[in-house]
């Protein structure tokens, strides 16, 4: 995901045979990217198996020790709809804190972000979609009544001193609408930072000069609403391209790996990582 972020006051291990790539063009890219980590949440809740509890706190501590600086940890909505996160209070308050480390939690409506603060949560994110079609599809309502949902949010959280970061979900194309116009990107985008998300992130649902980009440890996860969706940007994948392009992340590569390879086995499932498929070969 592209993300645009409004300004807040507010150990690289690599692999030997990584180096910086010389171009003309390299001028170009941003010096740093930082990398939002997403796959405690949004690349287990379509798991079909619950996770237990320990495996999801010692996968994100997995993740901390990786020096990753944005961990989604889980998501406050309800478990009839997503039975997978249930047990979100128990992971938020399970997890160890890494200093400097943010551990945003998703938040549909008041009550998960009340639930959310009450389990501990120092920032929450809230999405919407630019597709009427996906948004139904998704959170059942039109674009205007999630607007209505988020609004409440973000006005309880600015009360509270919470920051919050806002999902577009079909930026780039619709499943069920086809072609999206950029313009109607624009203002959804607009309109959620205007309310007061900090960080608007951008998704491809089905180039930039960007900074900030999500990706999911092991490539887990994908919206399941986006028939042929083939999952999430793997994590470890980001990371080693953005390291051979001489472009700062402060993550552990190896250490993403290894949080990885943990998950995948938990999960009796192959990893979606080029970089980790090549290295089990080497």
């Amino acid at each position: 995901m592209a993300t645009l972020r409004k300004a807040l006051p507010r150990r690289l291990v690599g692999v030997a045979t990584l180096r910086a790539v010389s171009t003309s063009s390299m001028g170009t890219f941003p010096k740093r990217v930082k990398v939002v980590e997403v796959g405690p949440r949004d690349g287990l809740q379509n798991e079909k198996s619950i996770v237990p509890t320990p495996v999801k706190i010692k996968l994100i501590d997995m993740l901390s020790e990786a020096g990753l600086p944005v961990i989604e940890a889980t998501s406050f909505v309800s478990p009839k709809w997503v039975p997978q996160m249930a047990d979100h209070a128990e992971v938020l308050k399970g997890i160890q804190k890494f200093p400097g480390i943010n551990y945003p939690v998703l938040t549909p409506n008041v009550k998960g972000f009340e639930a959310a603060v009450a389990a501990g949560a120092k920032e929450v994110s809230v999405f919407g979609a630019v597709s009427e079609l996906f948004t139904r599809k998704n959170i059942n309502c039109s674009i205007d009544e999630s607007f209505e949902r988020m609004g409440a949010v973000l006005e309880a959280a600015q009360a509270a001193g919470v920051p919050v970061r806002g999902y577009v979900s079909c930026v780039l194309g619709c499943p069920y609408e086809g072609k999206i116009s950029p313009t109607k990107v624009a203002e959804v985008a607009k309109k959620l930072y205007s309310m007061g998300c900090y960080e608007i992130s951008l998704g491809d649902t089905i180039g930039m000069g960007v900074s900030v980009v999500d990706s999911s440890v092991a490539g887990l996860g994908g919206c399941p609403y986006a028939q042929g969706a083939s999952g999430n940007l793997a994590t470890e994948d980001l990371v080693y391209m953005l390291t051979g392009l001489g472009i700062h992340t402060g993550v552990n590569l190896q250490k993403l790996l290894e949080a990885g390879d943990f998950i995948c086995q938990v999960l009796n499932r192959k990893t979606s990582s080029k970089v980790a498929q090549a290295s089990c070969k080497l």
